[in-house]
């Protein structure tokens, strides 16, 4: 079966069926079956025990796994955004030995219910409550977040019934044999990252929280900081000229580069592309720098350094992110769409020579021009380039090192 369109799978949702869903269309990805736990009966157990095998369990929102009492038993300290799960639960009430499918649907609807408390459970049971964190998918793509948001964007209550899907042998089903799973019994496939871009698109994300003039050699721009509600990343956007009423503006979405904007490091572009964007936006009538918080490519500041001493080792930059197990560029440009979208921009005359930005942009239904933005080469970054090129699909006219 193909990959659903969403409001298909909010459709599926809605009418008490289930869907397969997976993280992305990489050929590893796991899956798990996924419904509305508010509507499950005794047949979805049954279904989820003996096609997907796995665990049936409940995805809750954090705030409902805590009002419920259920205490968390896996956890990993060091990294807050791992997935947990709670102690196995079952309903006070009208169960018999718990295991049963009548008795697991049961437990199910005590725990998808607003009205329910703690003393409406006991502990331990046979279904396994998971908690989503209270950000969703936009935290991290998890199967509980992809689970609770699927359900909540659909009109249900943010309880979602789960299985994760296996092999005859046991083993995880890979995303393949998803695809054929869900062929076999006619179930939508739904992808947890559809759900990311389809938030970004329909829900307001980024608010406004200071702004002031603000002099860069000696222009007035007006310096606007956008915060995400969901994270609490803060943003900046630097306006020159009269940009908003959809009329079209110069536009540069430049993510942070401490080492290379701020210290001016060698190995990379990104300093002097910056200054480049500035005095483009600058020169012309009107324009919109926004400055993206998302250091190294997405990994962050520390993994960024990290990447650095593997490409002393020789790796190049997208080896080096590889090597550290992410993918090669986790940067993602909804939230840079939300905030032209704030500002009024109409067609976006984007700077750049990378054409996953624009893509990206388009997608979340921004008109897109690309500009070229290219930069003299030299010895300390032509190889960094040239990867960007060949691996990454970046545009540039020519690679060579001026003599």
């Amino acid at each position: 079966m193909a990959i659903s369109q969403i409001e298909e799978v909010f459709s599926v949702i809605r009418s008490a069926r289930m869907v397969v869903m997976v993280s992305d269309e990489h050929e590893d990805a796991e899956g798990d079956l996924v419904m509305a736990a508010e509507k499950v009966v005794p047949e979805h157990v049954n279904f989820m025990a003996s096609h997907g095998r796995g665990i049936v369990s409940v995805a809750l929102p954090e705030r409902r796994i805590r009002e419920l009492g259920i205490p968390l038993v896996v956890t990993n300290r060091a990294d807050p955004l791992a997935e947990q799960a709670g102690a196995l639960v079952e309903a006070r009430e009208g169960v018999t030995t718990g295991i049963s499918a009548f008795d697991r649907a049961r437990t199910i609807q005590v725990l998808a219910s607003d009205k329910s408390t703690p003393d409406d459970l006991v502990m331990p049971g046979h279904v396994l409550p998971m908690m989503a964190l209270s950000g969703g998918v936009m935290m991290r793509i998890g199967r509980a977040e992809g689970a609770v948001d699927l359900v909540r964007s659909a009109g249900m209550r943010p309880a979602a019934a789960l299985c994760a899907i296996l092999r005859e042998d046991g083993e995880a089903a890979r995303f393949p044999q998803l695809q054929e799973f869900a062929t076999a019994h006619s179930l939508p496939l739904y992808i947890i990252r559809d759900l990311v871009s389809y938030r970004l698109t329909n829900e307001i994300l980024v608010r406004r929280v200071a702004e002031s003039d603000f002099s860069v050699h000696n222009v007035e721009l007006r310096a606007i900081v956008f915060r995400n509600i969901i994270d609490g990343r803060e943003h900046l956007a630097l306006v020159h000229g009269n940009v908003g009423a959809g009329r079209p503006a110069l536009v540069r979405l430049h993510s942070e580069c401490l080492t290379g904007d701020v210290f001016g490091s060698k190995r990379c572009d990104c300093g002097e592309q910056l200054m480049e964007s500035m005095r483009q936006i600058i020169a012309a009538e009107a324009g919109v720098i926004i400055y993206l918080h998302q250091e190294g490519r997405g990994i962050g500041l520390a993994n960024k350094i990290r990447a650095y001493a593997l490409q002393d080792q020789g790796l190049d930059t997208v080896e080096a992110n590889l090597e550290l197990g992410f993918k090669e560029d986790l940067r993602d440009y909804g939230i840079g769409a939300q905030i032209l979208r704030d500002l009024g921009v109409g067609e976006v005359c984007l700077l750049t020579n990378n054409p996953h930005k624009i893509e990206s942009l388009e997608r979340y239904g921004v008109s897109v021009r690309r500009v070229p933005l290219e930069v003299t080469p030299h010895a300390g970054n032509i190889e960094y380039l040239r990867t960007k090129r060949e691996k990454l699909g970046h545009l540039f006219s020519k690679l060579k090192i001026a003599s």
